[in-house]
């Protein structure tokens, strides 16, 4: 009783084996398949996709949280509803490197090989596959079907092969094709889709990022600058170099407005030696060992003035001191609106520092100065060695000094990016050509021909008929 017990379990769990690995698991892997291949889909997940991206065009991405607090604030939410708690709560300051963002890539991603394995390959299979055909009602059913009375089978291959046609001949039968890349290019289409949506999540989950503002005169090593965007970031060879900024300027427009400005940035690797050196302006930036640094910002560093200060008495001289001034953002505070700078020069140097003088710059090109009781003093140009007199100190403005705003970031992803781009283009482009075949068979006293394409049928059929009226006639 045993035996037979053990035997019919083991009977159940081998058609139960059965059952699931031929029948229940392929019909779930077509079902599968079919629903990814699915064309609204696959348009859906582009629209969510271009959704999300458009989302990140516009909040900028990778900031401080006090950054998002300052600009978008709960009191008045960007489009009414945008506010800092939303951004940072669904991660739409870091929206490239989110879970849900990789997952619609990847579910594209799956929809476009879903859609290759189920309806590309096997349109390419069967069209590289070529049969002779004999049936003469076959022939004239399909889109272009003739009869060409007196005519003979080899002048009709020999046309054919002239306008790029592979001719097959066997006995009395006929096959041509021609644009069978055609056929393939849609493959290839998505291929390249899919080298273009791995560069991206390679770049999001490997990519590194991070923004600093550099004093003009002054370097970094590149690693202070680069913060890990995932667990899978790794930092580039060359993160232990630094970055020296030789120069900073700027170049005005006639009403005085910033036009553009430039840095003159050296790569300098740990051995002292430069390796790289480009001057940089927005949208031209500086590529080294994998590692993009853009131009993004500037801002007002520092200002140095010579102060003049009287004697003590009638016989003492009066001295000079030259102090360099740190430069601060002015901007959102006390009632200054826009992009400002001022910095803060004491009248006792000896004694007591908290009454002093302002000095205020919005550019490089002049400073507002006040007295130290907020009384306006007058305007300097930098460097124009024309002193004024504020609080009894005599004030010679020198050199201002800026500073850089780089955007440092690396795209591991990017070759493949490039890659799946290039090949999109040529893909894209075979895609549009014709498929078309020709077939025919040779009767006592005419050619039976026959033959389709897949686009541009206008075009093939005055092809074939130019082929045809061209073919010799034989007189018995």
């Amino acid at each position: 009783m045993r035996t037979g017990k053990a035997s019919t379990s083991k009977d159940k769990d081998e058609a139960f084996k059965q059952w699931l690995f031929e029948q229940e698991l392929p019909s779930m892997r077509k079902k599968t398949l079919k629903s990814l291949s699915s064309l609204p889909l696959a348009i859906g997940e582009l629209l969510v996709i271009a959704g999300f991206s458009a989302l990140g065009t516009v909040i900028e991405q990778n900031k401080s949280y006090a950054w998002y607090v300052e600009n978008y604030p709960t009191e008045n939410p960007s489009f009414g509803f945008i506010d800092f708690p939303l951004i940072l709560d669904l991660g739409l300051d870091h929206i490239y490197t989110t879970w849900y963002f990789l997952g619609l890539l990847g579910l594209l991603g799956a929809s476009l090989t879903a859609c290759t394995i189920t309806r590309q390959w096997p349109v390419w299979k069967v069209s590289a596959k070529w049969k002779f055909l004999d049936r003469r009602a076959t022939l004239l059913a399909m889109d272009e079907g003739e009869a060409v009375p007196r005519a003979r089978l080899n002048d009709l291959s020999d046309l054919l092969a002239a306008r790029g046609y592979q001719v097959f001949v066997k006995g009395k039968k006929m096959y041509a094709f021609k644009g069978l890349i055609g056929r393939l290019a849609p493959i290839g289409v998505h291929a390249a889709l899919l080298f273009t949506l791995a560069g991206s999540a390679y770049s999001g989950l490997g990519g590194m990022s991070g923004s600093m503002m550099v004093p003009d005169g002054s370097s970094f090593e590149i690693s202070t600058g680069l913060t890990r965007g995932s667990l899978f970031s790794s930092m580039p060879g060359i993160a232990k170099s630094s970055v020296q900024v030789n120069d900073f300027t700027i170049d005005y427009l006639p009403n005085g407005q910033v036009s553009q400005f430039y840095s003159d940035l050296s790569v300098v690797n740990p051995n002292g030696q430069e390796v790289s050196r480009k001057t940089i302006s927005v949208n031209v930036p500086l590529r080294a060992g994998g590692v993009t640094m853009y131009q993004t910002d500037w801002a007002l560093s520092s200002l140095q003035v010579t102060v003049q200060k009287p004697g003590a008495g009638e016989d003492s001289p009066s001295t000079e001191q030259t102090y360099v001034l740190p430069m601060a953002s002015l901007e959102g505070k006390g009632g200054f609106q826009g992009r400002i700078w001022g910095t803060y020069l004491p009248v006792d140097f000896d004694g007591d520092q908290r009454q002093g003088i302002s000095l205020v710059a919005r550019d490089f090109q002049s400073v507002a100065i006040y007295d130290s009781k907020g009384a306006f003093a007058g305007v300097r140009r930098p460097e124009s060695k024309k002193p004024i007199v504020v609080d009894g100190l005599k004030l010679v403005l020198g050199d201002v000094k800026g500073s850089t705003g780089l955007e440092l970031k690396t795209d591991p992803g990017v070759p493949l990016v490039y890659a799946g781009f290039a090949g999109l283009m040529v893909t894209s482009f075979l895609s549009l050509l014709s498929h078309s075949q020709v077939w025919a068979i040779q009767e006592e006293s005419s050619v039976v021909v026959g033959g389709k394409t897949n686009r541009a049928k206008e075009e093939f059929r005055s092809e074939l008929d130019e082929v045809l009226n061209s073919i010799p006639e034989y007189v018995d």
